[in-house]
């Protein structure tokens, strides 16, 4: 690995630490979202607390976080490992940004974008999986798990070059929901739709 690919690898991680969920929500009056809701500063929680356009919001920036050093990096010739190791220190910066003493998101918007720019094939397969688990099941976590799980089995498929380094991402995503994937296995993990119908019938007024 070249000195300029950890150098890069350092500045991604240092991008990844920004936690947009953390700032979106001070910017936008909402509160915290490491102490409200699910306790994740990430965009499903705010979601839950701030409603869908401050959720839009974060998601786009995080998918942006990992997405814009990834294809850079790829334009600036860095080899198949060196651009998973990029990618993976854009998912290190979201789960523990030092800007806020290491306690991040879970990483699935991060990872997405880091990986989409393998392939479209990739990026459609992924996204395709989230979506489907999350209609049929209603929750994000489980939908973020399979999605990982599958995601080196479709990069082996259309980038086989990619399916170590991608592997190492998935593996951080899957540890990150290992409370998730416990509450899930007990039947005590939350559907998000059916806190967003809550909180938005508690905010109408009583008819």
């Amino acid at each position: 690995m070249s000195y300029f690919a950890i150098f890069y690898m350092l500045v991604t991680y240092l991008i990844g630490s920004i936690s947009s969920a953390i700032l979106i929500c001070r910017l936008a009056g909402l509160p915290d979202p490491r102490k409200n809701g699910s306790n994740n500063p990430g965009a499903t929680n705010v979601l839950r607390i701030g409603g869908r356009w401050a959720a839009l919001a974060v998601l786009i920036f995080d998918v942006l976080k990992g997405m814009l050093p990834v294809w850079l990096g790829y334009r600036l010739g860095l080899t198949p490992f060196e651009l998973g190791m990029v990618a993976l220190s854009a998912c290190l910066g979201h789960i523990f940004p030092i800007y806020f003493k290491f306690k991040g998101g879970k990483g699935v918007a991060t990872a997405f974008g880091a990986i989409a720019p393998i392939g479209w094939g990739v990026a459609g397969a992924m996204l395709s999986t989230w979506l489907l688990v999350f209609l049929f099941s209603g929750y994000s976590s489980l939908s973020a798990v399979l999605a990982a799980l599958l995601t080196p089995f479709f990069v082996w498929w259309f980038r086989p070059e990619f399916t170590f380094p991608v592997a190492l991402v998935c593996c951080l995503l899957v540890y990150r929901h290992h409370e998730n994937i416990q509450r899930l296995w007990r039947g005590q993990e939350d559907k998000v739709w059916s806190k967003f119908k809550k909180k938005v019938a508690e905010s109408e007024p009583p008819k």
